[in-house]
């Protein structure tokens, strides 16, 4: 299988697996949709780490792949591909993203899908596919545009340059820098930490956020005031109200 999903400990790990670059083809871009949406469904499952393997996150498309596709083709391919990625994306779980060497193109866009990003100092991201005639298609312009703001994002697709991991870090294309080898690592602590909190408040957060985003201030608050009001129904906000009053903050466990 060219990605797996393997679960350890409450995190959940998307590995992608088609060497030697990890290039992005159909059958992996819908292997990706496939287990993005069982880590959605999975109890056992609370974060995600998003990973290509120590050498490699993704390169991008399979270029041979689509060099035979016509206009006719892509017409009929081009939402499932966009699909693949929104699955990620959509996660209601903490996903993180694990960079290592090259995301470009589609790894650069799959690493926009994760509400974290970190990189190694090997790391090299960018969108090249105005090198190829095209632009990005599996929600770079949308995704990076958000993330960075939309003149650096106009840098970056206009020109298809690749941006090394630091300048990565200054722009707000990943969130950390660490050494190659601490990449997955760190990646796996940061999602280990958010297994110990409260799965449903963290899902309202992630949603709160990221469909306020799509939207206008009123709007955004009218979904915040509704995730909140909603967790007054559950039983972690009771547990995390009652181990703070009676132990202060901090000491609450949701499991």
């Amino acid at each position: 299988m060219t990605v797996s999903l393997e679960v350890a400990e409450g995190v959940g790990t998307l590995r992608l697996d088609r060497p030697p670059m990890n290039a992005l083809d159909i059958a992996t871009q819908d292997r990706l949709k496939e287990l993005a949406e069982e880590a959605t469904r999975r109890e056992d499952i609370r974060a995600v780490v998003v990973y290509g393997g120590e050498k490699v996150f993704a390169a991008g498309a399979d270029i041979k792949e689509m060099q035979e596709m016509d206009h006719t083709a892509m017409v009929l391919r081009a939402r499932a591909l966009q699909d693949s990625f929104t699955a990620v994306a959509r996660i209601p779980k903490p996903v993180v993203a694990a960079v290592t060497g090259y995301a470009l193109g589609g790894g650069c866009e799959l690493a926009l899908c994760a509400d974290f990003r970190i990189a190694g100092e090997n790391a090299k991201l960018g969108q090249p596919e105005i090198l190829l005639g095209l632009i990005p298609g599996a929600g770079g312009t949308q995704r990076l545009a958000r993330l960075v703001g939309p003149s650096k994002a106009k840098d970056l697709i206009f020109t298809g340059r690749m941006v090394k991991a630091e300048e990565a870090r200054e722009i707000g294309l990943v969130d950390r820098v660490v050494p190659a080898d601490e990449v997955y690592t760190q990646a796996h602590a940061w999602a280990a930490r958010l297994v110990q909190g409260p799965a449903l408040a963290l899902r309202a957060a992630k949603e709160s956020i990221d469909t306020g985003l799509e939207t206008d201030l009123d709007t955004g608050l009218a979904i915040e005031r509704n995730w909140f009001a909603g967790l007054f129904a559950t039983e972690d906000r009771e547990r995390g109200m009652r181990s703070f009053v009676a132990e202060g903050p901090g000491k609450a466990k949701f499991l």
